[in-house]
């Protein structure tokens, strides 16, 4: 199946460490070579922007994904995946994440399982243009927020909706995703998906994918404070907390809320 990997964090944050050795799994360490994508909000306080690459080639060997180890992002909400296809050819349109447009924000989703049988009933604005399972299931999700908020909710009422919508989804099969709209980010595991939240003091971290380690005290002031969410765990010397089956967490500035 799938990789996911996002950060949430309270300040911008140069993610180039993290997806250095994430993307080394889209063939070398791993075997998911069919695609990647990798989508960060900007845009000063209300982080309205988006930038947003897909390849439908492997993340270890794909150019565009060299130009992400080389771009200095800095952001709040940033969502990566690599693809192992299980529904949909190998192409652009089905590679994640996934974007679209509610209540005057972008959306970003991404998804790591397979959904059996799954074709729900899609009769608003969101349609797919791919053919994968997790592409469905994003624009049903939307069409079934839209449906039940007029206007932008609170944070709260957000995570109340989506932990009464994503049961019905996961009923289908495995369903670990991510979502944000640069507000916040959503995650939820059927299966596999791991955190860990770094905050002052920082410390060192080494790669498990890459012989690669940093020293985040030079990076970071006492005020930063950052969470890590992964399929599987990126380092090996930081305490990494798994997600229990069914479980829906979301994190906002850099911590996962009650």
């Amino acid at each position: 199946m799938c990789q996911l990997l996002a950060l949430n964090c309270k300040n911008p944050t140069d993610a180039s460490f993290s997806f250095s050795g994430f993307a080394q799994r889209g063939g070398i360490t791993d075997h998911h070579a069919d695609g990647w994508g990798i989508a960060f909000f900007e845009g000063g306080d209300k982080d309205r922007g988006l930038r947003h690459f897909i390849d439908h080639t492997p993340a270890s060997t794909s150019p565009v994904a060299e130009l992400i180890r080389r771009y200095p992002i800095k952001s709040r909400n940033i969502i990566c995946h690599i693809r192992k296809a299980t529904q949909g050819v190998v192409s652009l349109e089905n590679c994640h994440p996934f974007v679209r447009e509610l209540w005057g924000r972008y959306w970003v989703f991404a998804h790591n399982g397979n959904l059996e049988n799954y074709a729900p009933r899609l009769h608003g604005g969101f349609r797919p243009v791919g053919q994968t399972d997790s592409e469905r299931a994003f624009c049903w999700l939307m069409q079934e927020l839209s449906k039940s908020h007029a206007n932008m909710p609170s944070i709260d009422e957000l995570t109340l909706t989506l932990k009464e919508l994503t049961p019905r989804i996961a009923q289908h099969g495995v369903f670990n995703y991510l979502l944000s709209n640069g507000q916040a980010l959503w995650a939820h595991a059927s299966t596999h998906l791991h955190y860990v939240e770094r905050q002052f003091p920082f410390a060192t971290a080494t790669l498990s994918d890459q012989d690669m380690h940093i020293n985040f005290a030079e990076y970071t002031t006492p005020d930063d404070r950052v969470a890590v969410i992964v399929t599987a765990p990126l380092t090996t010397d930081e305490v990494w907390t798994a997600f229990k089956p069914g479980e829906l967490k979301v994190f906002v500035d850099g911590r996962s809320l009650p």
